[in-house]
Order: structure tokens, then sequence, then C-alpha cells
């Protein structure tokens, strides 16, 4: 009863955070919409551009780390990109995948699916385990070309990207992907959807670069499941309702790169300390998932709050140019660019 009533607790605060941050960027969604629709139709500008929709531009960011890196210079086009993906590496390297299993609004978006599938089916369904493990080869294969991409293009074709045209309005492209969807993207989509209704986090578990590249962080960072067999009874709980389907039950570190930190395992065990989610360094001292979801959220907040004020949040595009640009939008000048090494 206490385990249950604990993992109930637990589920209503992790739920809590995923739906905030989910309506959140919803949100700015909406905003950057309405924002593009008076800067291109003329409008008075009543809604200011949200730095955050630059989260959905993971590639840029990579390349304006790279960038930095090669030169200390911060992009001042798509600075928040660099921001929340610098972030969500962090927060990986110290505390598992929690950025996928807490704050990511495409893994909330996926966790409801499957969840919504499990109810109205009455189960998920596990695709057989010799195909499961060359399926999630998938998203390091992806995470594999874009780092080919990224790491291929010497300093001057990186420079000459972040400075062009189509990346001073990806976001407006990335927008548009979604607003002038075409028929094959629609059902692409629709697949995706349909998949992750049927299977757990289809998505997360197969296709998605982003989480690949979090997972590897996590495989350096020091904070583990860990598992005392001696209080262990078997029950298996903890493996039915990993959402990764990862071997709790046998393992006394999970250190695989698909644990997101959710800690469902720990909480749904039914005898005492038997699972813990612990940092090496810091003794025996426990997560607890208030504890956790304060870290999370709290080093966020200080994150944009730290970029805020030093400059490094806000896009360096002005007004005057953004609306200068988006009229031309659909010219050949913000067609996607060759990669040029």
């Amino acid at each position: 009863m206490e385990s249950e009533r604990s993992m109930t607790e637990f589920l209503r605060l992790r739920n809590g955070v995923q739906l905030i941050v989910f309506l959140v960027t919803v949100g700015i969604g909406i905003q950057f919409y309405v924002h593009v629709h008076q800067v291109f139709h003329g409008d008075p500008i009543t809604v200011t551009r949200p730095p955050g929709v630059e989260g959905f531009l993971p590639i840029g960011g990579l390349l304006a780390w790279k960038n930095f890196l090669l030169t200390g210079i911060w992009d001042p086009i798509h600075p928040a990109a660099m921001v929340i993906i610098g972030f969500a590496g962090i927060i990986s390297l110290f505390l598992r995948k929690s950025f996928c299993g807490w704050l990511c609004p495409i893994g909330t978006l996926s966790e409801w699916l499957w969840k919504a599938g499990g109810r109205l089916l009455g189960r998920n369904y596990r695709i057989p385990h010799w195909l499961d493990y060359p399926l999630r080869s998938l998203k390091y294969i992806l995470l594999g070309f874009f780092f080919w991409v990224v790491l291929s293009m010497d300093r001057n074709a990186v420079r000459g990207f972040l400075q062009g045209p189509y990346y001073k309005m990806a976001d407006v492209n990335m927008l548009y992907f979604f607003t002038r969807m075409s028929a094959l993207t629609a059902m692409v989509l629709g697949i995706l959807t349909l998949s992750s209704l049927f299977i757990r986090n289809f998505w997360c578990r197969y296709l998605c670069p982003y989480g690949a590249l979090m997972g590897l962080f996590a495989l350096l960072s020091p904070t583990l499941i860990q598992r005392d067999p001696t209080n262990c009874i078997d029950c298996r709980r903890c493996l039915k309702t990993c959402p990764y389907h990862l071997p709790v039950h046998i393992k006394t570190r999970i250190r695989s790169p698909e644990c997101n930190g959710c800690m469902e395992c720990a909480l749904v065990c039914p005898v005492k300390d038997t699972l813990q989610l612990n940092t090496k360094g810091f003794g025996k001292k426990s997560w607890s998932p208030v504890r956790l979801s304060l870290v999370i959220i709290g080093s966020f907040i200080v994150f944009v709050y730290v970029a805020e004020i030093t400059g490094h949040w806000r896009s360096s595009v002005t007004a005057h140019e953004f609306q200068m640009r988006l009229q031309g939008i659909d010219s050949q000048t913000y067609m996607h660019p060759t990669i040029e090494k």
C-alpha cells in the first residue's frame, strides 16, 4: 500500500511537471505563430518573438557550439538554441537522461500516447528482442549522420551557415514545416502517432537522435538506479513499469543510455530501499522525486535567467530585418543550403 501511494504521488508530481512544460511549449509555439502572422501581414506587432522556439533547432545549436569551441563566439542569431541543448546535455551528464524523462515535450507526448493506447487496447505491444535491438540503433545512426555533417564542416563553412540567410529564418522554416505540412509529412507523423499508441515510447526508443545524444551523455553520469539484491523479492514490478523495458530486476546498477531518470521502478518497488536513484560521491543518500524535480526545474530556470541577463538568450536579428526577410521566405534564398566542407 505504501509503495502504491508513493507511486501515485510521484506520478502526479512528474506528470504535473511534464504537463506544465508541454503547455509552455505549446504557448511558445502559438506566440511565435501569431508573431510571424503579424509581421508577415504588416499588422501592429502586439506579440513578441519567443526565444524558446529555438529549442526546436538542435542541429543549429550543435553547429553553434562547434563554432563557439573553435572561435569563442556565442551565436547571436539563435542563442537560445545553444542554451537549451547545452542545458539538456549537462543535466543528462549529471542526472541520467532526465531532460527526456521530465522536460522534453516530445517525450511527454510520446508517453501520453502509449499510456492512452494501453488504456484503449488493454495493453501495449513489444517488438521482439531480435528486432528491438537493431531498431534501437537507428537513432544512433541518425545521430551519427548529424555528427558527420557537423564535424565535416570546417570553420569557414560553419560560420557561413550560421551567418547565412537560411539560418536566420530557420525558426520560421520550422514553423512552416508544421503549418504548411505536406501529405508525405502528415502521413509519416500519422504513422509515428499510431505506432506510439501500440509501442511504448516508439519515437524516443527508436528514432530520436536528440535522445540518443542525451543517452551518450548519460553513460558518463555518476547517477544510477541501484538495486540491493539482498532485499529483492523478484516480483519484477520494476521490469513491468519501466518505460524502456530495462532489466532492472537482474541488474545491480542500471547504466543503460535508455534510462531517463523517471524513477518509476524505484517507486513501484514494494520493498523499501531495494531500488534507489543514487549519485556517486554523495554517500548513500538517494534522490527523492521532489528533490530531483526541484533540481531539474531550478537548474533550467537558472540557465535561462543567466543567459538572459548576460545577453545570450535573445536573437540579434532586428524586427526590421526579420520583417524584410519574412517577405521573401518562399524564395530560393531561404531554401536549405547544400553542405560545403
